[in-house]
């Protein structure tokens, strides 16, 4: 699974002009599952994402996960946005191509999967909507842009 994360002061998604999604500071993540990904993917991608340091401490130095954004227990919150062209392969010409996305099925199984993971494991969890047109306002915090990436893990063959 691809994430790319957001460090944000708010960000929000708009559809139909009307807003579905909402969150103070904290995390814009956009999200995108790969063929090939299962739900274990998901899951790393999920802890990796709660554990990540990228919010500055006492001392300025980007040291806090989102769990505890300033040292003392505030919590920040999850702006999760599914985002099939993060899969984008765009070496063979200037139209993008998206065959590494997964199926559209599959993706938002994944999407629902991580969502409902994400809102198990913290409490501020807002989200756009699959497979829709959305207009994602943000303020980025830094700016502070982190890509991930869980990849599947190779069968064991015995």
């Amino acid at each position: 699974m691809l994430a790319l994360v957001q460090r944000v002061s708010r960000a929000k998604v708009t559809v139909e002009n009307a807003v579905i999604g909402e969150i103070g500071r904290g995390f814009l993540v956009l999200v995108c599952a790969e063929q090939g990904d299962t739900q274990a993917e998901a899951d790393k991608l999920l802890a990796k994402l709660l554990k990540l340091r990228i919010f500055n401490d006492a001392n300025g130095k980007m040291n806090l996960a989102i769990q505890n954004l300033d040292g003392a227990g505030t919590v920040g919150g999850l702006l999760i946005v599914s985002q099939f062209t993060l899969a984008a392969e765009t070496t063979g010409g200037n139209r993008p191509s998206f065959t590494n996305a997964a199926a559209p099925a599959r993706g938002r199984e994944l999407f629902d999967y991580f969502v409902a993971q994400a809102r198990a494991a913290h409490p501020i969890v807002q989200t756009g909507r699959f497979a829709t047109e959305m207009a994602v306002e943000l303020v980025n915090d830094g700016p502070v842009t982190i890509p991930m990436r869980v990849a599947p893990q190779p069968s064991d063959p015995h």
